[in-house]
């Protein structure tokens, strides 16, 4: 026994030690703590959807064969010209390439799946977290589906493409024009300088095969319903069959409180007696399963959770639209937060790095994130579900390059960009799919379309739009934008000192909130991206002056919710390449100011007291 023991340990090296020989990080820019834990062998092996769980899948991160050629070339490639490990973009170090594409080259991936007999018995369905940005799929050959869209999850299913045997081929071809396309992609440039960072071309989330039977569940969408104590269900099955029954179950610790048979299109309620609601003090999740029944036997089930939770808004005692949770106004306040990695990009390097500033916005005393112009995997919102952080999202921006304005009351803004029709598919199409697809998480609370008119068009169509989406969370139209009376909130940007909209010009009609200030930096030798010209919109020589400064700034907001301010977002959450701009270093091992003296200051935002005297 031990030498059998003895021998798989050398196998398993052998092999571990065959990883490492094709891959390491590539450059020699600073990296995270957890960066030097990576290994090929099991990077990523987290199941990467919690919201809807089956046992029935594998994961294919890991290293892949890649090569980049002319974006002319269209036949499937037969050599490669190295390894990369997926899930990191190629731009990035952790890919094990740090390669740049660009709009006239072709990123091509391959590897080798093998798909057991029990895995076939059903539908086999690919899915990819993200990839950026236009991506067509080949399964042995055979074409098996196009996406467009960088940020958002996707999947196919490839069944008929399987051949005999458990060995088939998988082969990605990827297209992303960062800059010089009018597609979404958040702050990637060519050139990067200033508040624009590497591009990320590719794979840069979770990929991963998952078995279903031929009649599956494809999607829950479970909308809380506080005031009727009940939860609205909208399940979306595929392969029905007239008689198939859908069935809905809740549960608390184990014990069922509600189950409910869903009508013939997969819709239904739960009745939820006596909620406990969720909060930021309070994350309380609940249990849920979707089954699928046919002739009373269980064909298919997923697990799943949710939360009974409200976001609203109602006029204070002077008429100032204040932002309520769960019927209290409750002043939101956290950073912007961007998730950039210095050797991931936009990938985090392990699941327990991914946490980890989730995990320490919390310790900072905040209780809001604003996750700006880009989107996580389906795990970073699951956390901030689990840890009870409020979360605003943005929409990535593209096809920027607006007009700037002034309007009476409201300096330094700008005029709605005229965007060609194919722009506005390719903006819409996906907004509707991350309004969508992240739509199950109930740390969301706000719907950003706009950042700072980058991209800025027809706002009031696609703030209504949005609400007609998603009637259930509130809409910042623009943040820090060109402002139109449009969604539920005013959104004004100022640095670096705290500030807020006017109320007599905009209380009455909209939220007033601080979409972006601070911007307070401190580079940190030894731990910045370049050694000089980084970059913040002010800067500080060490740590007590940059906390002086900033607790100078928090005590100046009590003031500002007391003559109106629903909420504050404070840039930023860590340093990102030449921005040292950051509660943390970009290599996250330096915490420029001390969680308990920042959590003491907060904490008085969130006073009882200052938020229940000024509602009715």
């Amino acid at each position: 026994m031990k030498k059998t023991i003895a021998i798989c340990y050398i196998l398993l090296s052998v092999v571990v030690s065959g990883f490492s020989q094709e891959w390491k990080i590539a450059g020699t820019k600073i990296s995270t703590p957890w960066a030097s834990n990576v290994n090929p062998a099991s990077v990523h092996q987290e199941y990467p959807r919690p919201q809807m769980v089956r046992s029935s899948w594998m994961n294919l991160n890991g290293l892949w064969n890649y090569t980049i050629l002319p974006a002319g070339s269209a036949s499937l490639p037969t050599v490669y010209a190295g390894k990369i490990l997926v899930p990191f973009a190629v731009e990035s170090a952790l890919s094990g390439v740090g390669a740049r594409v660009g709009k006239d080259s072709l990123l091509w991936y391959e590897r080798e799946l093998d798909i057991s007999s029990a895995m076939r018995k059903g539908k086999v369905l690919l899915h990819f977290g993200a990839v950026d940005w236009r991506c067509e799929v080949f399964v042995n050959g055979q074409p098996a589906g196009m996406h467009e869209g960088g940020y958002d999850p996707f999947s196919f299913d490839i069944t008929a493409f399987l051949k005999k045997g458990n060995k088939q081929q998988l082969v990605v071809k990827v297209w992303d024009p960062s800059d010089d396309g009018p597609q979404p992609r958040g702050k990637q440039v060519k050139v990067p300088k200033s508040i624009w960072y590497t591009p990320v071309t590719g794979i840069w989330q979770t990929v991963w095969l998952e078995s279903v039977p031929p009649t599956y569940v494809g999607n829950i969408k479970a909308v809380p319903q506080t005031d009727q104590q009940e939860l609205n269900l909208e399940i979306q099955a595929n392969g029905l069959i007239a008689g198939d029954e859908i069935r809905a179950t809740a549960l608390q610790g184990g014990k069922t409180i509600a189950e409910e048979k869903l009508d013939a299109n997969g819709s239904g309620k739960l009745n939820i007696k006596d909620a406990v609601l969720w909060s930021p003090s309070n994350p309380h999740l609940y249990d849920l399963k979707i089954g699928i029944y046919r002739k009373g036997k269980k064909i298919d089930e997923v697990s799943s959770y949710f939360a009974m939770r409200k976001i609203s808004m109602k006029p204070d005692k002077n008429g100032i639209q204040r932002m309520l949770l769960n019927d209290q106004f409750l002043f939101q306040y956290g950073p912007l937060d961007q998730g950039w990695w210095p050797d991931g990009l936009y990938t985090a390097p392990s699941d327990e790095a991914l946490k980890f500033d989730i995990v320490k916005t919390r310790e900072m005393g905040f209780n809001m994130i604003r996750k700006h112009v880009k989107t996580e995997p389906a795990l970073w919102y699951y956390y901030c579900d689990q840890l009870g952080m409020l979360v605003w999202q943005d929409m990535p921006s593209g096809d920027m390059g607006n007009r700037w304005e002034s309007r009476p009351g409201i300096t330094g803004l700008q005029t709605d960009k005229d965007r060609t029709p194919e722009s506005e598919k390719i903006y819409r199409t996906e907004w509707k799919e991350i309004v969508t697809d992240f739509g199950h998480f109930p740390s969301i609370v706000v719907w950003v379309p706009f950042n700072e008119a980058w991209g800025q068009f027809k706002t009031k169509q696609i703030a209504d739009w949005t609400t007609q989406m998603d009637p259930s969370r509130l809409v910042n139209s623009a943040s820090g934008g060109n402002f139109e009376f449009a969604g539920n909130i005013f959104d004004l940007h100022n640095y670096p000192e705290p500030a807020m909209p006017t109320p007599e010009l905009f209380g009455a009609k909209e939220i007033l909130v601080l979409g972006e200030f601070g911007g307070l930096g401190l580079p940190v030798e030894n731990h910045t991206w370049q050694d000089k010209n980084n970059w913040g919109y002010q800067s500080f020589k060490n740590k007590d002056e940059l906390y002086n400064r900033y607790s100078e700034f928090i005590g100046r907001i009590p003031a500002l919710i007391e003559k109106g301010l629903s909420a504050a977002v404070y840039t930023q959450t860590t340093d990102v390449e030449i921005e040292t701009n950051g509660l943390m270093t970009y290599d996250r091992k330096v915490i420029k100011m001390d969680e308990a003296k920042l959590k003491a200051i907060h904490q008085k935002l969130y006073d009882d007291a200052l938020g229940k005297k000024f509602m009715p």
